[in-house]
């Protein structure tokens, strides 16, 4: 027989005498609780509202609902919660963590969320050096360049003796005919070859590249403008850089000598090395079959 009950009360089997129940009126609630300490970390490294300095919105103040803060705001922190596909959006949208990082509670149009669904997020990140009709937002890219560098300056209150700058070029495997795909024979697999330049836990370069270039493509280029911006704010400073026999190369290694810049790099197996290091690794081999351990030899 049809009921107008609608149980908003479900009772389980007790747990050690104790009652299990689940009900439905907690009203608006997250599973993203967590976003709460990336706010929170974000606020002490003001990291969105100086990346939000880098773009220039062109938008009719007077029609904004969402400010490129919140739209940068909202975006970072979907991605870091796992949240990578812009569609998410149309749900994250109504999400109250989402409304507490951004500091926006209610919009201030009837027919907006608190925050942007996935349209004007697209359109965010369609944004070019000069605005269009449909993408009025204009990154300036030297300038989010420039901010992961000083990023990285600022977390130290004194300049140290020296630092170490690795850099290394991976794959980022693709599930799709992406635009500049290509397919990698080392990875085995179609991908980016993204170039990456950390000193410790400091991102300070992350440039997509496709595949089918050299994986030190666009090294010096970037290594000058880093050594640079380092050097206008620690200029006694060391600075090594330090990387994979990918990076051997004479044009890196070159401008590294003609600017004081030291460099650490491997070199891959060939003929002339190994007629060069005979003797040491006929030593090493025979230490190595007589402990069953590794065995190192060094030459200048």
């Amino acid at each position: 027989m049809p009921t107008g009950c609608i149980p908003t009360l479900f009772e389980f089997a007790p747990v050690e005498s104790r009652k299990v129940v689940a009900n439905f009126d907690a009203g608006a609630i997250t599973s993203d609780a967590g976003g709460l300490l990336l706010g929170a970390t974000d606020k002490v490294l003001d990291l969105t509202r100086r990346l939000a300095a880098c773009f220039k919105d062109h938008r009719d103040p007077a029609l904004i609902e969402h400010r490129v803060e919140t739209l940068l705001t909202q975006r970072i922190t979907a991605i870091a919660l796992g949240y990578e596909n812009l569609n998410d959006h149309d749900q994250l949208r109504h999400d109250p963590i989402m409304a507490v990082l951004t500091g926006k509670l209610t919009a201030s149009r009837s027919d907006c969320a608190p925050v942007a669904g996935k349209s004007t997020l697209n359109r965010l990140e369609l944004s070019q050096a000069q605005p269009t009709r449909y993408a009025k937002i204009a990154a300036d890219t030297a300038a989010i360049e420039d901010l992961f560098v000083d990023l990285f300056l600022d977390a130290h209150a004194t300049a140290p003796e020296q630092i170490i700058l690795d850099l290394d070029a991976t794959d980022d495997p693709l599930h799709g005919e992406q635009e500049g795909w290509f397919f990698h024979g080392y990875y085995d697999c179609y991908c980016y070859l993204p170039l990456y330049i950390f000193c410790g836990r400091h991102l300070l370069v992350a440039k997509l590249c496709p595949a089918n270039i050299d994986g030190c493509a666009g090294a010096r280029e970037e290594m000058i403008r880093i050594v640079a911006r380092i050097r206008a704010r620690w200029p006694q400073t060391r600075i090594i850089l330090r990387a994979d026999s990918g990076f051997c190369r004479d044009n890196l290694m070159t401008w590294a000598e003609a600017n004081d810049v030291d460099y650490l790099f491997g070199l891959a197996r060939n003929k002339r090395l190994v007629a060069a290091i005979g003797a040491e690794l006929q030593q090493a081999c025979l230490e190595a079959a007589a402990s069953g351990k590794p065995a190192r030899r060094f030459k200048s």
